[in-house]
């Protein structure tokens, strides 16, 4: 287990991501997200990630169904705010715009104020039918970082004073803000995805310097930047789109590469994101308990020297592979 930041709470290594039994892209059904949960506690996972956002609520409503016989004390689970729900009076089509297919019975609200934190936290909790969540992210504050900073950050401050929560941060798909998160405010963990991985290391230019610099721990997700590096192929996804070209032949090259160190491209990904000294856990998202089985299986494969070597010579993700 990892501690966060300087606070108490501790995550597992490997951590489970719920968007995707929110019925990202497409319908999980609800036995198969709850095996899912399960399959992921029977490896050891003790950390889970969800959102308003994913699907909705629907994230959250399974979550917390699936993990509220469990002994509290024993996980750590995470929520955001930033987006609050509220009902469509009138409800049509479905929420495949957001990524989301599920009914569209409900739409977001951009809201970082310091009411809309706590209203938010509170709708979160019913949602999850538990007392308490252990930390809480700023979600994908982009285009609002002015409320973000100057109220939603201080709510968040506020509620880990009052010991309502035990860890605070932020939880974006760039690492420009979340940058400043760490260096401007003291918040305890931030979750960057997509932003450290075989195919792009942005977060290296500043952010994970600074956050061991600041004791500030690092949640990555998107490990497998939404598909490609877990099955590189003309189909797979790039942040949740069609893949380029360029990169489909980079991921290519990088899976026969590790093949011929006898390893999986879905291993080194892992081993990759998890080896950053300021990275406490790998959130991945996982359909059915089989997707979990091998996310953990890779998860603990160990990856050759020689293949980060060969790796690195060939150019193929950049000069900043781990030391």
């Amino acid at each position: 287990m990892n501690r966060l930041g300087r606070t108490d709470v501790e995550v597992s290594p490997l951590s489970f991501g719920g968007a995707v039994i929110g019925n990202l892209y497409t319908e999980v059904g609800e036995q198969q997200a709850y095996e899912a949960v399960d399959a992921a506690w029977d490896a050891g996972v003790r950390y889970f990630d969800t959102a308003p956002h994913y699907g909705l609520g629907l994230s959250e409503r399974r979550l917390g169904a699936a993990l509220r016989e469990r002994p509290r004390d024993q996980y750590v689970i995470s929520t955001k705010v930033g987006r609050r729900l509220e009902p469509v009076p009138v409800p049509t089509g479905d929420d495949l715009a957001h990524g989301f297919a599920v009914p569209a019975d409900h739409r977001r609200v951009w809201d970082f104020s310091a009411d809309g934190v706590r209203r938010g936290l509170e709708e979160s909790l019913q949602r999850l039918g538990l007392d308490r969540v252990d930390v809480v992210y700023l979600h994908d504050p982009d285009d609002h970082a002015e409320q973000a900073f100057r109220e939603g950050y201080p709510a968040l401050e506020k509620l880990r004073s009052e010991g309502v929560v035990g860890a605070i941060g932020a939880g974006m798909n760039q690492a420009e803000m979340l940058t400043r998160f760490v260096t401007d405010t003291d918040v305890d963990v931030v979750l960057c995805a997509g932003r450290y991985t075989l195919l792009d290391q942005s977060a290296l230019d500043d952010l994970l310097p600074v956050a061991v610099e600041c004791h500030t721990s690092v949640v990555v997700g998107g490990a497998f930047n939404s598909g490609l590096l877990a099955d590189p192929s003309p189909d797979a996804t790039y942040d949740y789109s069609r893949a380029p070209r360029e990169l489909l032949d980079r991921a290519l090259r990088m899976k026969s590469l590790a093949e011929r160190h006898g390893i999986t491209l879905r291993a080194a990904a892992l081993a990759f994101c998890a080896a950053h000294p300021a990275v406490a856990s790998v959130l991945v998202g996982a359909r059915s308990a089989d997707e979990v089985r091998d996310c953990t299986e890779q998860f603990a494969t160990p990856v050759p020297m020689a293949f980060w070597q060969e790796l690195l010579e060939s150019g193929l993700p950049s000069d900043k592979g781990p030391s």
